[in-house]
This record gives structure tokens, sequence and C-alpha cells, in this order.
């Protein structure tokens, strides 16, 4: 009888250890992490966005005459709701010359307003969603300055002084035609994406040159570069100016002024583009973004899928943030745009949110959302609404120990400037994972989940100097001391 109890007991631990309960607990991971308040890192100014402020073809192909843009489009109480509910908390409105800012003088010169009111469309945006200003940053110089004679394609026609210097003063007049009308600029680069000879290759359109572009030999944009940053200097002395909007410090271009003290003291800050990147290439990455620097700061902006955005994603996005900010120690991230159109068929991937235009009947696409109106992407404003919501512009992020670094499970901890301690969690698995976080504070934290389906989603409160939570698959926590 001993022997058949015995030969039982061994039959039913095995089966406990098989069973579908043992098998979930095995695929549960955790980790232990410090959060290293004596280690104070880089202040984290705020979060920027694109704004679509003028009409782009379906697929980036070509600049429509008709009139698409944000927020001149939407009825004056979906104005309200975008400026409070959607981007609220963005510190920076990034603002793209020669594509969705594109009218011109009779010159050719210099840019204007293409239709009524955009300008004072763009000031009230700023200032209803509290914004402080735009990023400011040309995808083409005025078609005049174009070896094309237009907007798309080309290069500049020429690189002797005296065009340099009038291209210099030209730039210039932009900045006054857009500061007089009381919007502030924050940040001014030369242009977007630099080296890039051809757009067509970066776009689900297939036209070639499809939208606004101009293509800078390094040595060509080191020369402009070299003549207009002064220029700019002594207009707007308080604003950043950013170098390049696509290899930052370490390609051509950063290598080029920084050979040249002259050139290098205007350089505010190193921007790259690492669009729809798997969070971790910035962790991979990371020792190209900190060296080489000359002590300024490092970031990205402009972050979008090419394709269409999917849960996965959505917590991959809010990765990408953390690992620019943890392992690149960038003061700022900026998302493409925050609202795209419903009949363009980028929109997924680059937006947070898709608007109605008025001239778009077929509902068979986003079929709640009516003319004029607009709804959010989920799985993009999702991975970053609470960023927005609990990161104020200015907070210092704090070193975390972590005896491992995961991929998928990612921290990041700061200090609001009112002194309070928060910290992010990720967990783009498809398992549970905990983690097991000591706070170095006997304090009381609120937690708050995001994934692509919840925004916002309270999940009660911990107290205590270590606070354990269990993230599910595919979500994001946000704790927040109380």
């Amino acid at each position: 009888m001993s022997e058949f109890k015995t030969l039982f007991s061994f039959l039913l631990v095995a089966i406990i250890l098989q069973s579908p309960l043992r098998l979930i607990a095995q695929e549960q991971q955790e980790g232990k992490y410090v959060i290293r308040l004596d280690k104070p890192k880089q202040v984290i100014w705020g979060l920027g966005v694109e704004v679509q402020n003028d009409a782009i073809g379906s697929g980036n192909s070509g600049l429509p005459d008709k009139v698409v843009a944000i927020p001149h489009d939407l009825i004056r109480s979906e104005r309200k709701r975008f400026y409070k509910d959607l981007l609220k908390g963005f510190r920076y409105c990034r603002l793209a010359m020669g594509l969705y800012f594109r009218g011109l003088d009779t010159s050719g010169r210099y840019m204007e307003e293409r239709y009524p009111n955009q300008l004072s469309d763009l000031k009230e945006m700023i200032t209803k969603s509290g914004m402080e200003g735009i990023s400011m940053e040309y995808w083409s110089p005025a078609p005049y300055w174009k070896s094309t004679n237009s907007y798309l394609g080309g290069t500049l026609k020429s690189d002797k002084p005296e065009f340099l210097d009038a291209f210099g003063d030209a730039l210039s007049a932009d900045i006054r035609y857009i500061t007089k009308s009381g919007i502030k600029v924050s940040m001014w680069g030369l242009q977007n994406e630099p080296s890039i000879g051809s757009v067509e290759t970066l776009t689900l359109g297939t036209a070639p040159q499809s939208y606004s572009h101009c293509y800078y030999e390094p040595d060509l944009y080191f020369k402009t570069f070299k003549a207009v940053a002064p220029k700019i200097n002594q207009l707007i002395p308080k604003s950043l100016i950013m170098v390049d909007s696509w290899n930052g410090n370490s390609g051509d271009i950063g290598k080029l002024i920084q050979k040249d003290t002259s050139a290098l003291k205007y350089v505010g800050a190193w921007v790259y583009h690492r669009i729809g990147s798997n969070s971790d290439q910035i962790r991979k990455e990371s020792p190209i973004y900190t060296s080489n620097t000359f002590g300024r700061p490092v970031y990205q902006n402009e972050f979008e899928y090419q394709k269409p955005t999917n849960d996965s994603l959505c917590i991959n996005t809010a990765q990408n943030i953390m690992n620019w900010f943890t392992f690149a120690n960038s003061p700022t991230w900026f998302w493409l745009h925050a609202l795209k159109p419903t009949y363009n068929v980028e929109a997924s991937g680059y937006c947070l949110g898709f608007w109605r235009p008025e001239d778009d009947n077929n509902y068979t696409n986003h079929s709640s959302i009516k003319k004029r109106h607009w709804d959010y992407n989920p799985d993009n404003f999702n991975a970053i609404a609470g960023f927005l919501k609990y990161m104020p512009w200015n907070s210092q992020r704090y070193e975390v120990d972590e005896p491992v670094i995961r991929n998928d499970n990612r921290i990041m901890a700061f200090k609001t400037p009112k002194g309070k301690l928060a910290f992010v969690l990720t967990n783009r698995s498809q398992t549970p994972f905990s983690f097991d976080v000591s706070t170095g504070l006997n304090k009381k934290f609120k937690g708050v989940r995001y994934s692509p389906a919840v925004r916002n989603e309270p999940i009660g409160m911990k107290k205590g100097k270590d606070i354990t939570t269990t993230l599910q698959p595919l979500s994001i926590e946000f704790w927040v001391e109380q």
C-alpha cells in the first residue's frame, strides 16, 4: 500500500508540473531594479509633435492645391477637444517649412501663408494647447534658391559666398514673417534629411520626388550652415539650432562641422531619424549617440511607422521614448503627426489620430468619424499619452540599476519639477512580467495602466520603499508618488 501511495504521489507531482498553471508560472518572469536617487541624469525638456498644416497627397505623393490642414479643417468644438485632449503636454510643434508651410511671395524667394489665417490658426493651436513654440525646419527652401526652381527635388543653385549670404537673409526673413504673428521659434533646422538624394524611397508613394525636399552634399551643407547659422543665431539667439535631422553627430555632415570651431559653436543639438525603429536598436547604437557630441545633446525628431500600426508597435513606441532618454541621454523626443486625413494611406503608421476632411465621402474607412471631426489612433497615442500626462516639462531622469537589461521589459525613473518621483515600466512580451522596484522612498505611489486597449486606467495604490507590480503582456504602467 505504501508503495502505491508513493507511486500515486509521484504521478500527481508529475501531472502538476506539466499542468497549464505550472507552465504559466514558469513562463512568468521577474526582475529587480533600484532607482538611484543619488544619480540624477539629464533634464527632459518635453515631447514634440508635427502637425500637417497643409495638404500632402496620399502616400506622400504630390502637393495638392486644395487645403487639407489642421487645425483649419476642424469645427470649433473639435478644435478645442484636439487642443485639450490630444496636444496637451507636448512642448514643441514641428513645422515643415516648404511642405506644410509653403505659400510664396511673387519672387519665389520667401515663404508666406498659402491660405487665409494659416498662421493665426497655428498660433491658436499652440496657445490653446499650451505648447511653447515651433521647431522650424525646412523640407525645402523656397523655389528661387533651388536648382529645380521647385519645392520638389534638386539642391541649392550655388555655393558661392554671395549666394549663400543672400540665402541666409531669406531664411531670416521667413523667421521674421512667422514670429511677427506671435509664434515662438524654439528650434530651427536648415534641412530635414539633407543627405537623402531622393525622397521617393522613403515613402509609400510611387512618384519621383513625391514631396518637398532638397539634397545637400556634405560640403554644401557645411558651407551653407557656416554662412546661415550666424544670421539665425543673431536673429533668435535663445533658440536651438539643430544638425542634421538624419545622422546627427555621427554623419558626414556632423563630422565636417565638428572640425570647424567657427561652425561648431552654433550647433545646439545633434539630431537623428530612426524612423519606426525597434527600441532595441537605440540601446545597441548608444555609443554612437554619446560620443563626439562636443557637449551638445542628441535626440531624434521624427518617429513613425512606414506600415500600419499594431498592438506590439504600441509598446515599442513607449520603449523607444524610454531608450532614447535612458541610453542616449536625450532631452526630448518627437512623434511625426498629430492627426492625418482619413483618406491618406500612410495615416495609420504616421498619426496619433485621424480627421475626416470635408471632401472625404468614403466612410468605409473610419466610419464613425464625421466630416471635420477627429478620433484617436490608440496604438500610437496610447503609447505616448502617459508621458504627456505624468512627465511634465523639465522633469529630471534618474539612473536605475538593472542587473539584466531586457529588451522587452524597460524601466525609466524621473522626478517632476515639483520633486515627485515617478517611474514607467513596459512589457512588450506575450507573457506577464513582474518588476520589483526599490524606490528609496517610503511613499505612496498611484499606478495607472496604458495599452493598445486602455488609456490612464487606475490600477491602485502601493506604499513602501519596495514596489512590486506584474505587468500583463503588451502593457505600460506609470507609478507616481502621491
